[in-house]
C-alpha cells in the first residue's frame, strides 16, 4: 500500500512539473522515533485491570427463571372422559 501511495505521489509530482518527493523511509524513522517518547500504557477509563488490589463494581444477580410460575395442576384430573369425547366415533354401518 506504501508503495502504491508512493506511485500516486510520483505521478502527482510529474504532473504538476514538481521535483518534490516524498521520502517514505524518512516518514517511517520519524514516526518509530516519537513512538518510542509515549507512554507505555495510558489509563483509557478507572483502575488497572491487572492491579489486584483496584476495586471494583460488585456484579448483580439475575435468575434466567425468575419470571417463571409452575402451571401444573394440584390433582391430575380425570382424563378417561376428555379421551372418550374427543375420540372419533365408530362408524355404525359395519
Amino acid at each position: 500500500m506504501l508503495t502504491l501511495s508512493g506511485a500516486k505521489s510520483a505521478a502527482a509530482s510529474a504532473a504538476r512539473g514538481g521535483q518534490f518527493r516524498f521520502h517514505w523511509p524518512i516518514l517511517a524513522l520519524v514516526t518509530l522515533a516519537l513512538c518510542g517518547c509515549m507512554p507505555a500504557t495510558t489509563q483509557i477509563a478507572g483502575a488497572d485491570p491487572a492491579d489486584p488490589a483496584a476495586r471494583a463494581a460488585r456484579t448483580g444477580y439475575r435468575s434466567t427463571i425468575a419470571p417463571y410460575t409452575s402451571l401444573r395442576p394440584a390433582a391430575p384430573a380425570p382424563w378417561r372422559d376428555p379421551n372418550d369425547a374427543a375420540a372419533p366415533q365408530p362408524k355404525q354401518d359395519r
